[in-house]
């Protein structure tokens, strides 16, 4: 055996040599990765790049990314602090001073005892403006009560956002625990060479930025080569380097400038601090695909997105259109108004005629600078291109976001699938089927199909679906936009399925790095020598979030099957994923993580510790108490592993995989009566799922009870009539319940064993 995983190792190698160059070449920015032959440049500051460049300096100034963050002080602060006072939903009073030249508030925070807290930092300006708060250990917490620059008052956030959810003291979502951190959670996209800086040793926090908000660098990457060679004298500069710049976006094509604004404009994980000298986006982060509960199955945005996973959807991306397009790339201003901005490269006579969009126009300078301030139901809106093709909806309570993937108003995908339309967030007092009337008389009958359609079959494990996710996954750049690509490959996971597992290994190849990531996620060989096969190639990629994730795959296989071949590369990105999710431990998930990765390599102590700190992070992280109990399992520590259960049970009723887990512990343990409970509650909430049944009618018999013993074997050979152990279950009670003509019957359904 160990020369077979020798021999497919080394083939594996050579094939990753010869592929590898040629196919993925056009996917790396090269010229993010600094000047040949030189040191790496440094960052500088903001500062100073206003010398020579006052024009774009002024544009910036005073614009969302200037104003991300600031010290607080009367010039920046925006809020009440004249002895203003707030009475939240709950009732509690809250109270806003200033004093000696600092700002502070008076309200609930840790164990929820009332406290005065100095508030250091502004955070962001419009709609919101929040304000930081420093706590022990270097954190810095953003306080749930914000600041509503457009009516000018006090706002509670947490109450608006989470309105359906008891956000005590200990629930993660408090202002004063983890998701509320600012180092963690906000830091990244604020500020200019933000380094986080996070000891998962001790929980603490050294963060440190050069330039407090989205500066210069930010985007262009560190500047020092650039005033290197800015001090030559004119003809001595040299005209190829691109200005000596790390990030020339003028020479960037769509998709590397898309990716340089998707760093912060972009649902992902982290993989490390961002520092331009990555030649992919995948080197840093990796993406949220367009499914649910992120999106809506059609792609449409429903949690805060942050545009990048919308617009890899759109025509507009597929067409070359960039962010700089429509957005000033300094101000971040529109660069035109109303329908102009559209016009600029759709024909008016087609597309701003009342023969397209079959409404009234109205000038209304308002409607033009698109006021998004609940403008619905007004005359004039129709005729507004974002308005039909923009649809949207408010986060953070009250900031109305566009969705960016320009889409064509659909309101019998509404009927089909449950999805908004734009038609119906306008004309809310009607119904979907009056919006489709309309369509219908308006444009015809004539529908394209959907890719949302069959996404939305993937989700829910339709057989049915399986053909169509195979044919989006397969499809051509061109056919499918990358990201819609990526979340049907992603769901071919939830098929066992010969044709689905094929797709997915051969998208391992793919050119493009998030498919090829997503494509090495979702791949579950049967073998060792299928894992080797499939991902030691992967080892070689020249993107982080690919090796890594192909390392942590092989990190499954026991230590004898790692050949010495690829025993080298595979540490160097085993280390890459360790450091990774050290990177982001202070989040439940990436501790999670690193206890997955400890109790594959035979670290359990590690893994009990990294289970234990992701559940203190964040208390209903379930698949940690999950994983911790299979460990204690491992373990022979059941009583741990059964409250670990029961915990999970209690605070996650709906998730019905639990109740199996918990019924084949208990019986383990001996515990018959509650074992069955358990696997009843299974068997009714997962009624296809043959093997419950099966455990069951075990259970039963041991119970003495025949009867239902019968009933739940019968139902796990009605569901898989082809397994033999179920046959053989039945065979053999029979037999034991004297029942021999049964007992012969079933019999003859055995297979001979060879």
């Amino acid at each position: 055996m160990t020369n077979t995983w020798k021999i497919i190792g080394l083939v594996s190698t050579l094939i990753i040599v010869l592929v590898f160059p040629a196919q993925w070449m056009k996917y790396q920015n090269s010229e993010q990765r600094g000047l040949p032959g030189a040191e790496r440049p440094l960052f500088v500051g903001g500062e100073t790049c206003i010398e020579c460049h006052k024009i774009e300096y002024d544009l910036w100034k005073l614009s969302d990314h200037d104003l991300a963050m600031t010290v607080a002080s009367d010039e920046t602060v925006l809020g009440d602090f004249d002895d203003a006072l707030f009475i939240s939903h709950k009732g509690d009073t809250s109270g806003f001073k200033r004093r000696n030249g600092k700002f502070y508030v008076s309200t609930r925070g840790p164990e929820g005892l009332f406290g005065e807290f100095e508030i250091t930092h502004t955070f962001g300006w419009w709609p919101l403006q929040q304000y930081l708060i420093p706590f022990e250990n270097g954190k810095m917490q953003t306080l749930n009560l914000t600041w509503d620059s457009r009516d000018n008052k006090w706002y509670d956030m947490s109450a608006a956002v989470y309105a359906h959810e008891n956000i005590d003291p200990d629930n993660w979502l408090h202002w004063t625990n983890q998701a509320q951190n600012w180092n963690g959670m906000c830091a990244d996209c604020h500020s200019t060479h933000l380094q986080k800086n996070y000891d998962h040793s001790n929980g603490s926090y050294q963060t440190t930025w050069l330039d407090i908000n989205v500066n210069c660098e930010a985007c262009h990457g560190p500047g020092s080569a650039h005033l290197d060679w800015a001090k030559l004298p004119e003809m001595a500069r040299p005209t190829d380097n691109n200005t000596a710049l790390l990030v020339n976006t003028r020479n960037q094509d769509t998709r590397q400038y898309v990716d340089l604004c998707a760093r912060c404009h972009l649902r992902r994980s982290a993989l490390s601090d961002y520092d331009h000298f990555g030649g992919n986006l995948l080197d840093h982060y990796i993406p949220q695909l367009t499914g649910e509960p992120y999106y809506y199955s059609d792609g449409q945005i429903l949690e805060e997105d942050y545009v990048y996973g919308s617009f890899l959807q759109s025509k507009m991306f597929t067409n070359d259109v960039k962010c700089n397009d429509c957005h000033d790339a300094h101000s971040l201003k529109l660069v035109k108004t109303g329908n102009d901005l559209c016009l600029q490269c759709h024909r008016p006579e087609v597309y701003d005629s009342y023969d397209h969009h079959f409404h009234k126009k109205k000038d209304n300078p308002e409607l033009q600078e698109g006021n998004h301030r609940q403008m619905y139901n007004r005359d004039g809106e129709g005729a507004l291109c974002i308005n039909c093709h923009m649809d949207g909806g408010f986060y953070m309570g009250v900031d109305y976001r566009r969705d960016h993937s320009f889409r064509i108003p659909r309101p019998d995908l509404t009927l089909s699938l449950g999805v908004p339309n734009a038609c119906n967030s306008c004309h809310t007092d009607k119904t979907a089927q009056w919006s489709e009337k309309y369509i219908t008389e308006w444009y015809g009958k004539k529908r394209a199909a959907h890719y949302g359609t069959t996404i939305a079959g993937g989700e829910d494990s339709d057989p049915a679906a399986l053909h169509g996710l195979i044919a989006i996954a397969s499809a051509s750049e061109d056919l499918y936009p990358v990201m819609v690509r990526a979340t049907g490959l992603s769901l071919l996971e939830n098929y066992s399925d010969e044709k689905a597992f094929n797709t997915t290994k051969l998208l391992m190849q793919n050119a493009d790095p998030l498919m090829r990531h997503y494509a090495v996620r979702s791949l579950n060989p049967a073998s060792a020598e299928e894992f080797i096969v499939a991902f030691v190639p992967m080892l070689h990629d020249p993107v982080k979030a690919v090796r890594t994730e192909a390392a942590f795959k092989l990190s499954q296989l026991p230590a004898q099957a790692i050949d010495s071949a690829w025993a080298q590369a595979y540490r160097e990105a085993l280390a890459e994923y360790e450091n990774a999710m050290l990177y982001a431990a202070d989040f439940p998930s990436g501790s999670f993580n690193l206890a997955n990765l400890y109790s594959r390599i035979g670290k359990p102590e590690q893994a009990e510790l990294n289970y234990k700190k992701a559940i203190a992070t964040d208390n209903e992280f379930f698949p940690a108490k999950v994983n911790l109990a299979m460990l204690y399992n491992a373990q022979h520590q059941n009583q741990k592993a059964a409250q670990l259960f029961r915990e999970v049970i209690k605070e996650h009723p709906e998730q019905s995989e639990i109740y199996y887990s918990l019924g084949l512990l208990l019986a383990e343990m001996n515990q018959l009566n509650e074992s069955a409970e358990m696997l009843e509650k299974a068997a009714a909430l997962l009624p296809e799922r043959s093997r419950i049944f099966y455990n069951l009618g075990l259970i039963y018999q041991y119970q003495n009870n025949p009867a239902k013993a019968e009933k739940s074997l019968l139902k796990a050979v009605d569901i898989e009539p082809a397994n033999q152990d179920y046959i053989y279950a039945l065979v053999d009670f029979y037999q034991k319940t004297g029942d021999q003509k049964k007992a012969k019957l079933w019999s003859q359904q055995l297979r001979p064993s060879r």
